[in-house]
């Protein structure tokens, strides 16, 4: 045991430019997933902040806010909840019971809550079960902005967690193919130590001693750069407009405090409070022990030993012969253990997308989906890389001698090239894949919402109401936003959005919606539209569901729409909607008509907050982007992780391969390469190696999006009446991938030709 530590000591102090990458990968992972656990920590346990509406009061009564119904679990029965969006107003008996213990304060803007000078004792004596009764800091849910903040916080949670999942991903593979790099670079020392007598049990707990050494260290950096990072993150993911403004990841271990920035009792803008240097933690014992750190800090340990002892294993099975006597050129480059993982996956990869696309097209458009599965198909094709890349080397042909030594040495250190190739096919195929899903799957959807709107106007606002005929309209629809539940196979209550229309007649004249049965103008106050989705979603069937406002009714379908992208809803009537004020009307005009005069008398018809009247067209560009902001920032977020890690990668491969190729170069300008001749054949093996990973990760793309492009496909509606749907296809997003290689190709060219010429000590970069 001395032994192998004295000896895992001197090859960190004398091989210590091997380790560097490994050293940088497992420390920016462990950075990246620290800051992600902290910002998890802060989302999980967000400031619930002071009051806005009935700031004065000290106890607010609300209606209950969620729905809840038996469902079976099993042999048991169970409940499932979820929130309303149009709680039923407090009862008027309610209202007059409290209004004997004190003052009953009224928000007439918004009727759903009320405020009680009384004591909170008193008023849960009175009121019992029947509604909420909300004091302290509780009493924010009363606030218009409560909704908006919560779902703010979910989008936060879904972001981290994607990012802290694909920096594991980016992080184990780095790592892995790095540790396997090292191994290959140094097959004679392992040779050697064999041929002393070392045993294959030796060799591999020499390369796991020195991953435990070198992942050690890496995490523990990793977690202090993290603590540092973590309000910067917090501070991008506000400008970017993922999290709202009063998010904050301190990085203290404290918790913010926060006050009002204004005194306005109807303001809901916060500021947190930043931590003195006094309050800060770093010398608290129990701040480092936080899960955040813990859970960072023993993942990089595991990625490291994880991807030495994947590498150790291949390391031992080296004989005291067989490195001295290897060739240049590489054979064997991939065992048959990698070969039955990478077909096992490119198998499950391509099943999982097949068996989705029979059964259930309608998931491949949903991010969780086209965010997750692309990475079976992504780690496929890199555990295949070795084998990958010498079919698409055969292809290459460059001029001249220096082109010749270029594909000659490509194609004989199929390792090096298939380490520069890997991790360069990961960015791409990402970049491809994630950007293109969501911008493929917005274009559909935007498409969709064109085709299926026939209004050359659409009013926004909230509680709108019209007073008298539109003179120059053919049709208007008044209708708002509202949701209804149903129990689906006994098992779960699921939540459908819908649009509550106080005209059936208007809303067929101003729409095209894609109806495969029934007539969208026999809707009444008994019934519904669904769409295909629906468990069950034949015309005439009666349905048990639950309304927006918590009702439970039966109600006859009228009509079935065509499943589509997702975003077709169910209708209902607006009496079936509860609360839910009117908050778009869309206006069809007859031939001829002019859209400014129909404005104007729509404008002078009309009455509500915030009235707003678009052109169809800008009412489908505000609402249907081509992708999110808030989306596309996500997606440079999870992109940005990934293109670090690659340059890593490839400038530490580059500086690997760079210090065993002393003997090659030196022999080169012997033979009578030049200077600028040695430099432009590292710079083209780089090029070609960068190349391959290219090529393999625009397969990986066309897999991803052939998959996705054939959901489409499925789910475009056809028949009669129907609208030919979604023919739009996949959308590659050629700028962000044409980016990408491009910072690749810079960084492996970069570290090539600086990597050979460090240190001066072979003729590449002196000497003439």
């Amino acid at each position: 045991m001395l032994t192998t530590l004295a000896s895992v000591r001197a090859n960190l102090r004398t091989r210590w430019h091997l380790f560097a990458g490994v050293f940088v990968a497992v420390a920016l992972g462990v950075a990246l997933v620290a800051g992600m656990g902290l910002g998890l920590a802060a989302a999980a346990d967000p400031p619930p902040g002071k009051p806005q509406r009935f700031a004065a009061q000290p106890v607010v009564v609300m209606p209950h806010d969620t729905l809840t119904v038996e469902v079976d679990r099993g042999p048991h029965r169970a409940h499932d909840s979820k929130r309303i969006p149009h709680p039923q107003p407090v009862d008027k008996e309610i209202l007059r019971e409290l209004a004997d213990l004190g003052t009953v304060h009224r928000d007439h803007l918004a009727p759903d809550a009320v405020g009680v000078d009384a004591s909170a004792a008193a008023v849960r004596e009175v009121v019992g079960d029947r509604v909420q009764v909300l004091t302290g800091a509780a009493r924010r849910q009363a606030d218009p902005g409560a909704e908006r903040d919560a779902q703010a916080v979910v989008a936060v949670r879904a972001m981290l967690g994607t990012a802290g999942g694909v920096s594991a991903f980016v992080a184990v593979f780095v790592t892995a193919s790095t540790f396997a790099f090292v191994v290959a670079l140094r097959r004679r020392e392992f040779g050697l130590l064999r041929l002393a007598g070392a045993t294959p049990g030796h060799v591999r707990r020499q390369l796991v001693t020195e991953a435990l050494a070198v992942g050690g260290a890496a995490s523990a950096t990793g977690c202090v750069l993290g603590s540092w990072g973590a309000p910067l993150l917090g501070r991008a993911l506000i400008d970017n407009g993922i999290a709202p403004p009063w998010f904050t990841m301190s990085g203290t271990g404290t918790s913010p405090q926060w006050t009002s920035s204004t005194s306005s009792p109807s303001s809901t803008s916060w500021t947190p409070w930043s931590p003195t240097p006094s309050s800060t933690s770093w010398t608290d014992w129990t701040y480092w022990t936080s899960w955040p750190f813990q859970l960072a800090f023993w993942t990089g340990l595991f990625v490291a030993v994880a991807g030495a002892w994947a590498a150790s294993r291949r390391a031992g099975r080296i004989g005291p012969v067989e490195a001295l006597r290897d060739a240049d050129v590489d054979t064997d480059v991939m065992p048959w253990s990698r070969r039955i993982v990478g077909a096992a996956l490119l198998a499950m990869g391509l099943g999982l997308t097949v068996h989705t696309l029979w059964t259930d097209p309608s998931a491949l458009l949903k991010r969780k989906t086209y965010t997750t599965q692309p990475m079976i198909l992504i780690t496929a094709a890199a555990a295949l890389a070795p084998l990958l890349v010498r079919p698409v080397l055969r292809l290459v042909r460059l001029p001249g001698a220096v082109g010749l030594l270029v594909r000659a040495n490509a194609t004989a250190s199929v390792r090096r090239t298939a380490a520069i190739a890997a991790p360069v096919l990961v960015t791409v195929a990402l970049a491809g894949s994630l950007m293109g899903s969501a911008e493929s799957v917005s274009a559909a959807k935007a498409q969709e919402a064109s085709e299926q709107t026939q209004a050359q106007l659409i009013a926004t606002g909230d509680d709108l109401r019209i007073s008298r005929p539109v003179p120059g309209a053919a049709a208007v629809s008044q209708s708002a936003s509202t949701a209804v539940f149903v129990r689906e196979e006994g098992t779960a209550l699921v939540r459908t959005e819908a649009r509550a229309v106080s005209d059936p007649a208007a809303l067929a004249a101003t729409s095209r919606l894609p109806v495969v049965a029934g007539d969208i103008r026999r809707l009444d106050d008994r019934s519904i539209v669904v769409n295909e989705e629906w468990e069950h979603h034949r015309v005439g069937d009666r349905l048990t569901v639950w309304l927006g406002d918590g009702r439970r009714t039966t109600l006859r379908i009228a009509a079935v729409l065509a499943r589509g992208t997702g975003d077709n809803g169910a209708y209902v009537t607006l009496p079936n909607a509860g609360a839910a004020p009117v908050d778009r009307i869309d206006v069809r005009l007859p031939p001829g008509a002019s859209p400014s005069a129909v404005t104007g008398a729509l404008r002078a018809a009309t009455s509500g907050h915030d009235l707003r009247i678009h052109t169809a067209a800008a009412w489908l560009d505000a609402t249907h982007p081509r992708v999110k902001p808030q989306t596309r920032q996500g997606m440079l977020l999870l992109l940005g992780i990934a293109l670090t890690y690659t340059a890593i990668s490839l400038a530490g491969t580059q500086l690997m391969a760079a210090s065993v190729r002393d003997g090659e170069l030196r022999a080169l300008r012997r033979a009578g390469a030049t200077r600028a001749q040695v430099r432009w054949m590292l710079a083209g093996e780089a090029l070609v190696a960068v190349a391959a990973g290219t090529a393999l990760g625009l397969a990986v793309i066309a897999l991803n999006l052939g998959g996705l492009a054939a959901a489409l496909g499925r789910l475009s509606p056809t028949g009669a009446g129907v609208l030919p749907g979604l023919g739009a296809g996949v959308v590659v997003p050629w700028g962000v991938v044409g980016g990408s290689v491009a910072l690749c190709a810079v960084v492996a060219v970069g570290a090539g030709v600086l990597g050979a010429g460090w240190g001066r000590r072979n003729g590449a970069g002196s000497g003439g």
